[in-house]
């Protein structure tokens, strides 16, 4: 995600990064080189120019898709940050609230924690058709790390583990069967969070929708400058190149943010994510024991 201050106007207006103009640039330029032949050919060998109300009535109806389909874009981006924040909040419940029951072993907690902080990003990577634990695959027992990887879904390996550790430890005394119940229902909430984000990335916006709209985006495109070139004579070339580009590029913010798990410049900074909650379960984790010392010899 491309950070930057809302406040300030000027400052961006050279970025290309984040702004869409890349993605689109081939389009723009084919429909003004295009308008400038019709141009051209309207001046010099005869007129080609037709009435402009069709396009008047057929751009109203044509900027109402692209709203639509930018709003539906960013109703999955939105709900796609909102999942990504419960996640944050119930990693963060979970380690506060196992922290209560957990501290006579530090040694479970930590262990807890860890495979906790691993879930965000086995969930990101997974997202992102791969399967990764981040730094925590350095941290944990590899024979344990090994295992999860090998799943088939990986995040919801490393919650069935999160689960088995809060098992242990009503096992081993700490805590009832109602504590253990009430604790568990934050991995509950994170599976659910992560299938959540899942029925955004394997459901797209429906083809027939959006085979539809850039058909008519382009028809609509190309067939301008003939409705424009009586009126605009020279400007045409100028008048396409800025209808050509407001509309091309409204469509390709709606395709970029319509899956906003991956790696493009305007999607969610899952990575940022990631590292946030490790950070915040990694200040929690318990002191190690100092080692004892042998006693000096008689």
């Amino acid at each position: 995600m491309v950070e930057y201050d809302p406040h300030r106007w000027w400052s961006y207006f050279h970025y290309l990064k984040g702004s869409m103009v890349r993605e689109i640039v081939a389009r723009v330029m084919v429909c003004v080189l295009w308008a400038l032949g019709v141009t051209i050919f309207h001046s010099h060998v005869r007129s080609v120019a037709i009435p402009p109300t069709v396009h008047t009535l057929a751009g109203i109806s044509l900027s109402l898709l692209l709203v639509f389909r930018t709003n539906s874009s960013y109703d999955r981006f939105w709900e796609g940050r909102k999942l990504w924040g419960g996640i944050v909040n119930e990693t963060r419940n979970l380690a506060r609230a196992a922290g209560v029951f957990l501290q006579s072993e530090p040694a479970l907690y930590a262990a807890l924690l860890r495979w906790t902080a691993a879930f965000p990003f086995a969930s990101a990577s997974f997202l992102r058709t791969k399967a990764e634990l981040g730094p925590l695959a350095q941290e944990l027992p590899p024979d344990e790390v090994a295992e999860v990887m090998r799943a088939q879904h990986v995040p919801f390996a490393v919650a069935r583990k999160m689960s088995a550790l809060l098992d242990a430890g009503r096992r081993k005394g700490l805590y009832s069967e109602y504590v253990q119940m009430q604790l568990d229902q934050d991995v509950h909430l994170l599976v659910d969070y992560i299938g959540g984000c899942e029925r955004i990335r394997k459901t797209p916006i429906p083809f027939a929708y959006v085979m539809h709209l850039r058909r008519a985006l382009l028809v609509f495109c190309y067939t301008l400058p003939f409705a424009l070139v009586e009126s605009f004579g020279g400007l045409t070339v100028l008048a396409t190149f800025v209808v050509a580009y407001i509309f091309f590029g409204i469509e390709e913010i709606g395709v970029e943010i319509e899956d906003p798990f991956g790696h493009d410049d305007n999607d969610l900074p899952l990575d940022s994510i990631c590292n946030t909650i490790h950070a915040n379960l990694n200040a929690l984790m318990p002191a190690e024991p100092p080692a004892r010392q042998a006693p000096p010899a008689a």
